[in-house]
């Protein structure tokens, strides 16, 4: 076989070939892990000494200590949707006997240098950044410049130097609209979220995408910011409108959720005079009525996969791809009874029969 380049020295990969085993096993040679025949230690520490190997002593010193220290800075102004992103992390934690330390910042903007400075104090080893720091420029440096390997959840579009977990948002978003178009919606209101995250710029990528395909169809804008408050005065002046939209789409359920509240302090029945659909189906889509058709976005699993996923890059003992993976998992519709044709679904072309599914 051929021996490795000299000038980049040898890998665990080239061990395991010379050895004529895995790289698991190399691996449980080095680390004294796990019971292996005399004779296949004695070849791998022959092809280490042949190959003049040296492990990854920062790695494996990771492996050895058993409990890795993982930072999770959020910020997220949706309070449903961090309840799910943090029960994904801790119980990740738990099962895989990691140590998490919380750094929070308010109401989506970057905690203060000295927060995430006294967070590198402690020691981390990789951090998972939440929805919407993972693009927070300023977290994001301070973090490339400690040499830290990162795990971003739910942005719009992944990033090159991390390991990256989320939805299409596109597809999803287009897959939404294309729902309102179906049920013989023409006028359609959306509610955008904070233009800083990639998430609110792709969504409405997808819903125009959809609207853009059928003759008629228009979309009405109004901007959001993932809130509460802001889905409220985006709901006014999307009612406002004359004519108004028949069906408000919003880009996460908080927002949804405001459209309701107008509509009903406006006397409007949802989902007979308006129809109204979310984004993430947190538990905000299903304490509310009507309870809100939503995309769902499975924020639990998102975390979870994230912390895995960064685990498994700070335990190799080699450099790896993984560590600016990005890890697509999947979405769902979920119809529930917040939406309904127009009134007037009958004079419109192509508009289907509504099915209610029975999703929950």
């Amino acid at each position: 076989m051929s021996r490795p380049d000299r000038a980049r020295g040898a890998t665990i990969v080239d061990v395991a070939q010379l050895a004529g085993v895995s790289r698991m096993t190399v691996s449980r040679v080095i680390h004294d892990r796990a019971k292996v025949r005399e004779e296949t230690r004695m070849a791998v520490l022959a092809a280490i000494r042949e190959l003049n190997y040296e492990p990854n002593l920062a790695a494996r010193n990771l492996v050895m200590a058993g409990e890795l220290r993982i930072g999770v800075i959020y910020s997220n102004p949706s309070a449903a949707f961090m309840s799910d992103f943090l029960i994904g992390v801790f119980e990740e934690a738990t099962s895989a006997g990691a140590r998490l330390i919380l750094v929070r910042g308010e109401d989506g903007q970057a905690p203060a240098p000295r927060d995430l400075e006294r967070l590198l104090s402690q020691g981390v080893h990789g951090v998972v950044l939440a929805p919407p720091l993972g693009e927070s420029a300023v977290v994001r440096d301070m973090l490339r410049a400690a040499n830290l390997p990162l795990a971003v959840v739910a942005a719009g579009r992944p990033a090159s130097d991390a390991i990256n977990v989320r939805i299409d948002d596109r597809q999803a978003s287009q897959a939404m609209a294309q729902h309102l178009l179906d049920l013989g919606h023409r006028r359609i209101g959306f509610i955008s979220g904070n233009p800083n995250q990639t998430a609110s710029v792709v969504r409405l990528e997808g819903a125009r995408a959809a609207i853009a395909a059928v003759e008629g169809a228009e979309l009405v804008l109004a901007q959001g910011a993932f809130t509460y408050g802001s889905g409220l005065r985006a709901a006014e002046q999307l009612l406002d409108r004359d004519p108004p939209p028949t069906a408000i789409f919003a880009s996460n359920d908080d927002m949804a959720a405001a459209a309701v509240s107008v509509a009903h302090r406006r006397h409007l029945d949802v989902p007979r005079d308006l129809t109204v659909v979310g984004f993430d189906d947190t538990t905000v889509a299903t304490t509310l009525w009507p309870p809100l058709t939503t995309v769902r976005q499975p924020v639990r699993q998102m975390a979870a996969v994230a912390l895995d996923r960064l685990m498994c890059v700070l335990r190799s003992t080699e450099p790896s791809a993984e560590a600016s993976a990005d890890y697509v998992l999947d979405h769902a519709l979920i119809e529930r009874e917040s939406t309904a044709p127009p009134r007037h679904a009958a004079q419109v072309p192509g508009a289907k029969a509504h099915k209610r599914s029975s999703h929950a």
